[in-house]
């Protein structure tokens, strides 16, 4: 039977977290708003609704879906000057890509994951790139995963789901994928117990590691102790 990977774009492959904060950061402070990093990591990348967040909590007069339009302005210059690889991406992309057809499916727009795509020639590896334009619920639903499973033509429980935060795990969950989670330093606090295996980095994603959680014996158990997070 065929398998795929299919990798979430922001914290997986773009060490992106922060410029996000930072962007979210320089909108709220129009309002006088600062929101901490613990309560940016709480509700914004765990939960994925940080904005109904910010406006109810802090009254702001505008709504969450206003204040997500003023953010991307600012995030699509940030990213722009200031974004990087994740450790370990291109290495992992290559040695997955030479057994298994990769998938990309990510809650950012399109235009800013096409620059990163095409800033660190990213694309040659996918098959399949599904971003917010392609899909109706984000992320914590599984609208994203399973478009980028239909087109991949692979059913989602064929599929092995690589994400950093609890959000993605749940979503990935919810489409009935096997789900590898990479935590990073903005998502380490979150709740990875319904991932199949947790790993410190994307240098323990290798072609055994997905053979044997889509394997007619494999399940997380299996495979818990390869390289789990403390």
């Amino acid at each position: 039977m065929s398998t795929a990977v299919i990798f979430d774009f922001d914290g997986v492959l773009i060490d992106s977290e922060g410029l996000q904060y930072k962007s979210y950061l320089e909108v709220l402070a129009r309002y006088g708003v600062w929101v901490s990093l613990e309560e940016y990591c709480e509700h914004w990348i765990a939960a994925g609704c940080g904005p109904e967040h910010a406006v109810e909590k802090y009254g702001l007069p505008i709504t969450p879906e206003e204040l997500r339009e003023l953010k991307s302005p600012v995030y699509h210059q940030i990213l722009r000057s200031e974004v990087t690889l994740m450790p370990g991406v291109v290495a992992a992309l290559g040695r997955i890509a030479l057994a298994f057809p990769l998938g990309l499916a990510t809650n950012s727009n399109r235009a800013d994951v096409g620059y990163a795509m095409e800033h660190f020639d990213l694309a040659r590896h996918f098959a399949v790139v599904v971003t917010r334009d392609d899909y109706e619920r984000a992320k914590p639903e599984p609208d994203a995963f399973v478009t980028a499973a239909a087109r991949l033509a692979v059913p989602p429980e064929r599929c092995v789901i690589v994400e950093d935060a609890y959000k993605g795990i749940v979503a990935a969950k919810r489409a009935g994928a096997k789900v590898v989670a990479v935590p990073n330093d903005y998502t380490r606090t979150n709740d990875f117990s319904s991932a199949d295996v947790v790993l410190n980095g994307l240098e323990g994603l290798d072609v055994e590691l997905i053979e044997q959680l889509v394997g007619p014996t494999s399940g997380g158990d299996a495979v818990r102790g390869r390289e789990e997070l403390p």
